[in-house]
């Protein structure tokens, strides 16, 4: 997702202070970049279309690292019946079919949402995606389309194939896994909505995939983070701590079983970004984060994020770091 867009105001410059945030993660962010010095050091392993990598003895060891080379072109969507008419959002709906409780493993009765960034019909409903809806703080667009590839390889197509990988690997665990859209609507849902689906399904933790839009020679994946935000009907107070804890988790694990360094243009090298301007946040009531996985328009970056290979690991990275907080 680009910085320039609905859910995304430009960066402020950062101003220099100290947050509870960095004493919070003092424990696991340094663990997390110090396995990424030892992955620098040692080499990268092979090249991006290799197997997927795992930790010795994690259940998700033997995850299919399946390309989606048959799956639907960008834009194209599932959908049947009538599109709704510009304006009015599709009910709300978390996927239904797409969703199951597995009985038993060691998530077995925890909950969690996958947020795939955006829908690949957005594009053709432009008038509803640019309608502004309250995220607390103010008002912003419903969504927006996402960026792409210089190839054309877009975010929308991308987030809804991680989110299907990491699905399969909670669900291995036992985990009751919800998609707020999985390319069966028309579009959206808006940001407003899909805080609502997490609140809804009283997720134990929710993550929103994307993938960022930034210029060529910004790399690297951030974890964004949600900011105190008392305002309007936003009221983050209860959920900043548990998920900062969400974040840092799935930060280190994305590093260890990715080998990707945190960004080199947000976050001062921690991968951790605070934020509070994003609907999707703010109106969260249970553990929230988004992950940004890469930069679509830098092509190193580019390449991984059209790896299969590499979006089963991204998908594993972000799964062990669910797993890491929900068993505590």
């Amino acid at each position: 997702m680009s910085y320039v867009g609905p859910d995304f105001d430009p960066p402020q410059p950062r101003r220099p202070r100290r947050r509870p945030l960095v004493v919070a993660l003092a424990a696991l962010v340094p663990g997390a970049l110090l396995g990424w010095a030892v992955y620098a050091a040692v080499g990268a392993p092979g090249d991006a279309g290799g197997a997927a990598v795992s930790a010795p003895g994690s259940p998700s060891a033997s995850a299919s690292a399946r390309d989606d080379g048959k799956k639907p072109t960008a834009g194209t969507s599932p959908t049947t019946g009538t599109p709704p008419t510009a304006g009015t959002a599709p009910a709300a709906s978390p996927s239904p079919s797409r969703s199951r409780a597995a009985a038993r493993g060691p998530l077995a009765g925890k909950v969690v949402v996958i947020d795939p960034g955006h829908n690949p019909g957005n594009f053709r409903h432009t008038a509803a995606i640019n309608r502004q809806v309250d995220i607390g703080t103010n008002r912003k667009e419903c969504d927006t389309t996402g960026t792409s590839t210089n190839s054309g390889y877009t975010e929308a197509r991308f987030t809804l194939d991680v989110a299907h990988r990491l699905r399969d690997l909670l669900q291995r665990q036992g985990a009751t896994v919800k998609l707020t859209q999985d390319g069966d609507r028309p579009y959206g849902p808006c940001v407003d909505e899909r805080a609502r689906i997490g609140n809804t399904a009283h997720a134990d933790a929710v993550v929103s995939i994307h993938a960022d839009g930034s210029a060529a020679g910004n790399r690297g994946f951030h974890v964004i983070l949600p900011e105190a935000v008392h305002a309007g009907a936003a009221d983050t107070r209860p959920i900043v701590g548990p998920s900062q804890d969400l974040g840092a988790r799935i930060a280190g694990n994305f590093v260890r079983v990715t080998g990707s360094a945190p960004s080199n243009y947000v976050g001062d090298g921690t991968g951790l970004v605070t934020r509070k301007d994003l609907g999707g946040l703010n109106l969260s009531t249970v553990p929230k984060v988004f992950i940004e996985c890469g930069n679509m328009r830098d092509s190193k970056d580019a390449a991984l994020l059209t790896s299969g290979a590499w979006r089963q690991k991204a998908a594993q990275g972000i799964s062990e770091g669910i797993v890491s907080f929900l068993r505590g």
